[in-house]
């Protein structure tokens, strides 16, 4: 991948936000950092389908890009005929959205993978001809045959890994079930492209498998939606291609070094999604490790840092963490570009108020991430037929979406659960819930609202 000069890469900022206090004998020190970038070409994050639409990308602006978009043309997006015809009018939709000289390729999925363009096994440059040839290609697809998502993805992996570009990015529209392939053969293709190119992916009609399409996005690092009804297709495909466009830098990692006696619990990003790193870590040099955040454009994005330190005397004071965001050297000329830092401080007192506040940033954001969790335990209580089970867990989802102000997951919620006091969390199930409703919840529950600060 090509490496960027100083010139090209964003401004990068890091704030620390924490209760740096700790009583006698405590050891857990939590951080929420937030990391900021501007110089890019989209803002505030990712937008989910219905939110205002980002804005456009300047023309002939930002890095040398590369996109593979992969239509699914199994059997079942005949069903109804019009599902398929809006598949197309997306999918030419985007392609239109490509900033001209973007390389590009579409990808037919059934239960193979097939180029259908260019069709040459390389990637065509965006351009008026280029661009008129695709959507002629995509005039002429029809449904037919199974699904095998992680073969569509090898072959997307295939294209991009061959292009010498900054960017590289993925979307992926399927309609159905991952039934021609073996739920590892997908594991170990998500495992393979990891880390080579980002993929948003979109679930369209009700008759897909919401945990499939959330670990594409969730393994390649991009978003995850439900287009409930087809129509939309074609405004969130080109909401999705802008966002794309408008991504300035690639593979940044968030670095965390300690020192000797201090271990990393958990890192996860909260905002503008739930999305736990901690597993994800790859070793970076002595007590260092990198964890990946994948391509930014003009955003700010959070993360929830947990650190246990030694014990120390009251007085005793230590650096926790140092954070730092990293552009790595690909091409082996250099070391590896330190964007911005941070650090996160442990401090012993014995004052009891100073020791026991939680930090504002650190609450909300925990409150976000136990708000994801509830929503999927409930919704599996509520799939299993434990009905006490998921009245108390999306009882505590409405609770927790009601403190924080997160509307938008409210409004979700209240399609699912009668709302009886959301104070307190009462809740009583809906007798009959429409299947749209219950996956747009499932697919949207972890996205959050940032704190007020």
């Amino acid at each position: 991948m090509a490496n960027f000069s100083k010139s090209n890469v964003p401004q990068f900022s890091v704030e620390v936000y924490q209760n740096a206090f700790l009583p006698e004998g405590g050891r857990e020190v939590n951080a929420i950092v937030t990391v900021t970038s501007t110089g890019g070409g989209t803002t505030g994050g990712v937008p989910l389908a219905g939110s205002a639409p980002a804005p456009a990308y300047a023309p002939g602006r930002g890095p040398d890009a590369a996109v593979v978009l992969m239509v699914d043309c199994s059997g079942s997006m005949d069903y109804p005929p019009t599902k398929m015809r809006n598949a197309r009018d997306a999918t030419a939709a985007a392609v239109d959205a490509l900033r001209e000289g973007t390389r590009f390729a579409v990808v037919a999925g059934t239960h193979v993978a097939k180029d259908v363009y260019p069709g040459n096994g390389e990637l065509a440059v965006a351009d008026r001809r280029t661009k008129a040839r695709a959507k002629e290609a995509l005039r002429k697809l029809s449904a037919g045959g199974g699904t095998a998502i992680g073969t569509w993805l090898r072959l997307a992996d295939r294209l991009l890994g061959a292009a010498d570009v900054d960017i590289r990015h993925g979307i992926l529209l399927t309609d159905g079930r991952n039934e021609h392939e073996a739920p590892e053969d997908l594991r170990a293709a998500l495992d393979s492209c990891a880390g080579r190119f980002t993929c948003d992916a979109r679930g369209v009609g009700t008759d897909w498998e919401v945990k499939e399409v959330t670990s594409v996005a969730s393994a390649l690092l991009g978003t995850a939606d439900i287009v409930a009804d087809p129509a939309g297709l074609a405004a969130d495909f080109t909401r999705m291609m802008e966002n794309a466009m408008g991504k300035e830098v690639a593979d940044v990692a968030l670095r965390l070094w300690t020192p000797v006696g201090a271990e990393i619990r958990f890192v996860k990003q909260v905002a503008p999604t739930v999305a736990d790193l901690t597993g994800r870590r790859s070793e970076a040099g002595p007590r260092a490790g990198d964890y990946p955040t994948g391509s930014w454009g003009d955003e700010s994005r959070d993360y929830h840092v947990c650190v246990l330190v030694p014990e120390a005397g009251i007085g005793q004071e230590m650096l926790a963490a140092r954070v730092s965001l990293i552009l790595p050297d690909t091409s082996g000329a250099g070391a590896p570009q330190t964007l911005s830092q941070g650090l996160v401080r442990a401090v012993w007192t014995d004052d009891m108020v100073a020791s026991t506040s939680i930090n504002p940033q650190v609450a909300h954001y925990t409150g976000q991430a136990e708000l994801a969790q509830v929503i999927q335990q409930g919704l599996d209580a509520r799939k299993s037929g434990d009905l006490d089970g998921a009245t108390a867990k999306l009882g505590r989802a409405v609770q927790l979406a009601s403190a924080s102000g997160n509307q938008d997951t409210a409004k979700l919620l209240s399609k699912v659960v009668d709302v009886v006091d959301a104070a307190t969390g009462t809740v009583r199930l809906k007798a009959k819930v429409a299947e749209a409703d219950e996956m747009t919840l499932e697919t949207r529950s972890t996205k959050t609202v940032r704190v007020k600060k």
